[in-house]
């Protein structure tokens, strides 16, 4: 029987494609993880599901779309009725294990901002019947990330497994504000740990200024992209004399707001020597001129979650800060692969490496994520090397989706996928004409008046997205534009373009709609 292969799925967090030496980007110093593509194949044109963290998380475990899984923004956990392919993986004989971000349940605690509000003059149903689905995800054991809760380990928490993984150690939250299984370490390494974290405790630091960054008084052995390294060496070795395959999912929270590279990685990049993005202060879609007016007569805090605008000096220093904390990364993944290799598991391992979503980081002038699909944020790395068939550098071409990663996992596994898995195995499929991204927010943000439901299609040459409510669409000719600066959605001229492409994504909807679950009889 042929030995079955171990995996080391590598995942950062807000991380786009072009933020990688190996996708063409020639500043931030990424040799390790370029030195994964350089063995292996990487995709060019890989796209997320939905470019917000819980949902595409979730789409990545289950290779469904969110609007099958039901996490379809923030703050919905995935359900425990469906299946993963990590389940899978265990069913089959894996070993499987989890260190660092998970985020398939909400870490927050706070209250959600779209409930079920009571109707005048209408009766109210019972609690039970107040949603479609009366599993509403609701109770302890959709709790288990809550950070104000997080007095033990998830692990004592979790019951069986955690969504298929057997051993969890869980970092939530970002930054220099991770939490979780991280932070009951690290209050164990200095008692006055509590004492390092936030902007009120931040170093001393006049030359870099920006919204949401400052210099952590956390050192670097004990941020959490260093424990995360440290306890993946650790998980690994236990794992050296087994005969057991492992599945082991490494996920950093970084590269993602608030930007706080520790130590060195502060200011290992001079904000001066970083280019702006071409599409910089380009852009008259509605919400981008809102926000840009925001930023300039200050109505805006830009201290949450939702996109600003900046400043040109404001987006070098936030690039060189992300680009620190992806070279902290890279360093973590170099040891790994260094361990990997010194405990002889490296030619039976496939290593994978990609990122959750990305962040327009400084196109049009904007930061963050939501609503507008620019490439920033839907695109993003996939690499792939398998030792026994390397790639020697190949380049893929062909689209892909992050609803591919477990449908390919598992065919190099040799295990058959569920019924409703909507991925495809990207080694022995033809590629699709289009895939489509789903996002639907759970917030306003600065230019909208409520929040909205978007679908994009991307195609091989255009992007194209569509929105509930409002009088304008975007579509984009990647080929000719790759910036997405001109806007042809009301051109007549791309008339024909945008008919074609709805014909597309109408089709591709289709093919997306459920299979699940299969008939009990014949009618």
């Amino acid at each position: 029987m042929t030995k079955r292969p171990n995996f080391l799925f590598i995942i950062t967090d807000q991380h786009r494609a072009d933020h990688l030496g190996c996708y063409g980007n020639r500043v931030v110093r990424t040799p390790n993880i370029d030195g994964i593509a350089a063995k292996g194949t990487a995709w060019d044109k890989f796209y997320v599901a939905n470019p917000i963290c819980m949902p595409n998380r979730a789409s990545i475990m289950t290779g469904r779309m969110p609007s099958l899984h039901g996490a379809r923004h923030n703050g919905v956990p995935l359900s425990k009725d469906h299946t993963t392919f990590v389940e899978l993986l265990r069913d089959a004989g894996y070993k499987t294990g989890l260190i660092g971000k998970s985020h398939l349940q909400s870490f927050t605690g706070l209250p959600a901002t779209n409930k079920y509000e009571p109707q005048n003059e209408l009766r109210t149903p019972s609690l039970g019947l107040r949603d479609a689905v009366k599993n509403n995800r609701h109770g302890p054991e959709y709790d288990l990330e809550v950070k104000t809760r997080w007095d033990t380990p998830l692990a004592d928490r979790m019951g069986e497994h955690f969504y298929g993984f057997d051993h969890v150690e869980v970092a939530a939250d970002h930054a220099d504000k991770a939490c979780g299984d991280y932070l009951l370490w690290a209050r164990e390494q200095r008692a006055d740990f509590d004492n390092l974290v936030g902007p009120e405790n931040a170093l001393p630091d006049n030359r870099i200024n920006a919204p949401q960054a400052w210099r952590t008084a956390v050192p670097e052995e004990l941020y959490s992209t260093t424990w995360i390294a440290d306890r993946t060496e650790a998980w690994l070795t236990e794992q050296a004399d087994s005969d057991q395959p492992f599945f082991l999912q490494m996920s950093f929270p970084d590269p993602h707001h608030p930007f706080t590279p520790p130590g060195k990685y502060w200011d290992m990049y001079d904000p001066a020597e970083m280019e702006l993005p071409p599409s910089f202060g380009e852009g008259d879609l509605p919400p981008i001129k809102a926000m840009k007016e925001a930023m300039e007569n200050g109505s805006d805090p830009r201290d949450n979650q939702n996109p600003f605008a900046v400043t040109e000096d404001e987006a070098r220093a936030i690039i060189a800060l992300t680009y620190g904390q992806i070279t902290m990364i890279d360093d973590a993944i170099g040891r790994v692969l260094g361990r990997l290799g010194a405990l002889g598991l490296a030619e039976d391992t496939v290593v994978i490496f990609t990122s959750d979503h990305g962040d327009y980081m400084g196109d049009h002038g904007l930061m963050l994520k939501l609503l507008l699909h620019y490439q920033g944020i839907i695109r993003v790395p996939f690499i792939w090397h398998d030792p026994a068939t390397p790639g020697l550098g190949q380049r893929e071409a062909g689209l892909g989706s992050s609803i591919d990663i477990s449908t390919t996992i598992l065919a190099r596994a040799g295990i058959q996928p569920n019924n409703g898995i909507q991925g495809r195995d990207l080694f022995s499929t033809s590629p699709p004409e289009a895939v489509i991204i789903e996002e639907d927010s759970q917030r306003t943000m600065i230019g909208f008046d409520r929040p909205q439901r978007v679908r994009t299609i991307v195609t091989n040459t255009h992007r194209m997205s569509l929105r509930q409510g409002g009088n304008w669409g975007e579509l984009f000719d990647l080929a000719q534009d790759p910036d997405e600066m001109s806007n042809l959605f009301d051109d007549p001229a791309s008339a024909d373009a945008r008919s074609s492409l709805n014909e597309i994504m109408l089709r591709r909807m289709i093919e997306l709609q459920d299979r699940s679950p299969l008939p009990a009889y014949r009618a």
